[in-house]
Parts: structure tokens; C-alpha cells; sequence
């Protein structure tokens, strides 16, 4: 199943969501300001509703933002997981870190409005960015329901004895999602295990919702680096990844090289991920721009090998269904 000899990019890329003490710093710089200067202003001290009001949300911002930077790692252990019920989702402070950023965006409209009514349209432009907020925090919170755990039904697999590879599994939305599907076939889930915004990485939460679904004899787990799979050329008949490729940044298409490498003559890979369009902007903001596009993404693929069969949209992402061309396959290849 494995390489006998080093593959040449082996190199663990860093963990794109490394830079969470950045965010947990600027809310404790808008916590301050909002507990400490806004309440200060002439036209806000006036009113006892508005002193109060404001101490109170640079309060909630201060103590989440501490919560980010610190506490909860220092001082409070990870809450188990709920016997018996699937459980996803990143940690806390990126399913409600939306809802605290909305929380500043409102806080600044009203500090503008009432000290500055001149420069209403700025006001009116926090307004705006605090509903998107709201609407972004919303859609983080929903990947939490069992209700995702699908995927879109295209053509995917060869057969219901397939050999799949999940490319990122994370907790196992996914894995979870393509084994309903397999009858007698098997899933080898890999993940980096690292990621700092889900606790443990996500391999504690992987290993509790196998087991909750039943499907732990079925999976085979391993650790590795998607741009450089440890694994024979040729090997597995299918592929789906799910809200990762999207985060290998530069090495976007060495990863597409690696599942191609790997999938047989003839394999579909299945690959959704974030694209720019208002749900992204929801969530990641100006970010969202700085996302490949879905063109990108097909020029990619088509450089690496693949051809493209279908795509469409699911659970806020783009998808993707590609295809490695057919040719005779090696002889041999079994896990």
C-alpha cells in the first residue's frame, strides 16, 4: 500500500489556520476600545443606557477574545463528546467568533451614530457588515447538524466494493457520508491531524463518530500530508475531499498531482471547496476574494491530468467530480 522510497515534497505545510491568536488579538484591542474610550465620549456618558450598554458588549468581547488567545487551552479541558451523537464543527471560538464580530460591528454603528452623525453612511456601513456577520456565524453553525453529512449524488464510485481514499477527513463528515454509500467497500481516511481550531486536531472526534455511526471496522485511519501521500501509485478506485483543498494554499495543485498519482486509470475524484460568492463573503469577508476561483480550480485540475465530468454546489461549497484517464491499470495493487 505505501512507498518504499522518500517522496520528494515531504515537507508538512503549516496549518492555515495558525494565524487564530491574530483575530483573538484584534478583539481584545475592539474590547477595550468599546469598554474603555467609547463609553468616554461626551454624547455616550450622556445616556446611562448607552454607558452601560457599551461597557457591557466590550465586556463579552474582551472575555471571548481572552478565551481565544489563552483561557481555554490553559485553564479549561475539551468538552467529550456526547455518547452516542455525531458530533462537528471546529471549536467554539470559530462557530461563535462571527456572532462576537457582529457584536462589534453593531457596537461601532451605534458609538458612530451617536458621536458622529455626519458620517451616518459609516454607520450604515457597520450595520451591513454586522448582518453579514450574523449571516456567516449561521452558516458556521450549521455544519454542526447531522444534516450535512451528505454529498452530492454524482457518479462518483465504481462499485459498492470500492477502495476510497478521504482526502482530509477531519472529524468525518465525509468518510461517514461515502461509507453509507459503499456496501462492502472501504474508506482510508487521512488527515494531518494538527488543525488548532478543532480539539485534538480532529482525530478524538474522527475515532467518536466512527464508532457512533459504526463504521470503525470498515475505516482505515492514517496520518499524512495531502501533497505527499505515502501511498502506490495506482491504488485506490475513488477520491472525495471535502473543505480542504481549499486550505493547502501554494500547494494547491501538488495536492491534486498526489490523488492523482494515486487514484487508478479510470477513478473519479470528488472535490468540494470554497469559492468566492456570498456565502464565503459571509464568513471569511474580504478574505473571501483572496479564495481561487471555480475557473481556477478547472484549470488546475486540467494541468494536473484530470477531466472534468460534473460540478455544481453543496452545503455552501463548489464541487467538482474529475476523472483520471483511463489506461491499462498496473498489475498487483492491493491494500
Amino acid at each position: 500500500m505505501h512507498h518504499t522510497h522518500p517522496h520528494p515534497h515531504t515537507r508538512m505545510q503549516r496549518n492555515i489556520h495558525s494565524h487564530a491568536w491574530i483575530v483573538g488579538v484584534l478583539g481584545l484591542i475592539a474590547g477595550l476600545i468599546l469598554l474603555l474610550y467609547v463609553p468616554s465620549l461626551e454624547a455616550v456618558s450622556r445616556s446611562i443606557l448607552l454607558f452601560a450598554g457599551f461597557h457591557l458588549a466590550g465586556g463579552v468581547v474582551l472575555l471571548a477574545s481572552l478565551y481565544v488567545v489563552g483561557i481555554r487551552r490553559l485553564f479549561l479541558r475539551p468538552a467529550s463528546p456526547r455518547p452516542d451523537v455525531l458530533e462537528f464543527g471546529w471549536g467554539p471560538e470559530w462557530m461563535n467568533g462571527l456572532a462576537v464580530a457582529a457584536l462589534v460591528a453593531f457596537a461601532a454603528a451605534i458609538a458612530i451614530q451617536v458621536a458622529a452623525p455626519a458620517w451616518w453612511p459609516l454607520s450604515f456601513l457597520a450595520v451591513l457588515l454586522c448582518a453579514s456577520f450574523v449571516v456567516g456565524n449561521f452558516i458556521m453553525l450549521s455544519f454542526r447538524s447531522p444534516d450535512h453529512v451528505v454529498l452530492p449524488m454524482v457518479p462518483l464510485l465504481r462499485s459498492g466494493e470500492d477502495l476510497v481514499l478521504d482526502a482530509g477527513c477531519g472529524a468525518g463528515r465525509t468518510t461517514i457520508a461515502l461509507s453509507r454509500l459503499l456496501g462492502e467497500g472501504r474508506v482510508v481516511a487521512v488527515d494531518r491531524f494538527d488543525a488548532g481550531y478543532i480539539d485534538d486536531g480532529g482525530r478524538l472526534l474522527l475515532d467518536h463518530n466512527l464508532r457512533v455511526a459504526g463504521l470503525a471496522d470498515r475505516v482505515r485511519i492514517e496520518k499524512a500530508d495531502l501533497t505527499a501521500l505515502d501511498f502506490n501509485d495506482n491504488l485506490f478506485d475513488s477520491a472525495v475531499s471535502t473543505n480542504v483543498f481549499d486550505h493547502l494554499g501554494q500547494y494547491k495543485e501538488q495536492g491534486l498531482k498526489e490523488v492523482f498519482r494515486v487514484l487508478k486509470p479510470g477513478g473519479r475524484f470528488l472535490m468540494a471547496v470554497w469559492t468566492p460568492g456570498w456565502p464565503m463573503f459571509a464568513v471569511g469577508n474580504l478574505l473571501s476574494f483572496f479564495l481561487t476561483s471555480r475557473e481556477g480550480w478547472q484549470r488546475m485540475a486540467r494541468r494536473t491530468g484530470f477531466n472534468v465530468i460534473d460540478k455544481g454546489v453543496f452545503n455552501f461549497a463548489w464541487f467538482v467530480l474529475l476523472e483520471k484517464p483511463a489506461s491499462p491499470a498496473p498489475m498487483g495493487q492491493h491494500i
